[in-house]
């Protein structure tokens, strides 16, 4: 089991949580979404995390051979300005349940960067830490994937040792 504290003040973030060996597919079904919120289950079940080894989030660049499109349903909703861009954010990001984590804070909205029903996660980091730091990017709009992205470096795992 893992717990994630800020890389800042050494909050504790998370619960334990277990890892999962790749992130799941993201749900985007009519058919699996909420009925009241419209959001598509989260990407990663509650109890567990993931690590994305591809780019995520801001900065957004055109593509090239270092930058490829995505591929397959994890790709974000992007503001009109932005079409046609790719992630050149951090690889190795933490995805997490969001509601796993619930010592975070959502920031100001842009409404650049929020669909109908929430943040698309292209705005950057949206969520911190009580101490003020912005550790974490939640994409949380209807159209897109519903998950929480801790960045790998305003974060770290805590993993004990298991009992000898």
């Amino acid at each position: 089991m893992t717990v994630f504290h800020c890389a800042k003040c050494g909050a504790r973030l998370t619960p334990d949580l277990q890892k999962l060996p790749a992130v799941p597919d993201a749900s985007v079904s009519d058919g699996d979404r909420d009925r009241k919120t419209w959001l598509a289950p989260s990407t990663v079940p509650r109890g567990h995390y993931a690590v994305d080894p591809e780019p995520w989030g801001a900065p957004f660049v055109a593509p090239d051979s270092r930058h490829p499109k995505p591929s397959g349903n994890r790709a974000l909703l992007m503001p009109p300005d932005m079409t046609g861009t790719v992630s050149a954010g951090p690889r190795n990001s933490v995805v997490v349940h969001p509601d796993d984590v619930s010592t975070v804070q959502l920031t100001g909205a842009s409404t650049d960067h929020w669909g109908c029903c929430g943040p698309l996660g292209t705005g950057g980091r949206n969520m911190a830490c009580a101490c003020g730091t912005r550790l974490a990017t939640l994409a949380a709009d209807c159209i897109g994937p519903h998950e929480l992205h801790l960045d790998p470096v305003r974060v770290y795992a805590f993993t004990p040792d298991p009992p000898t």
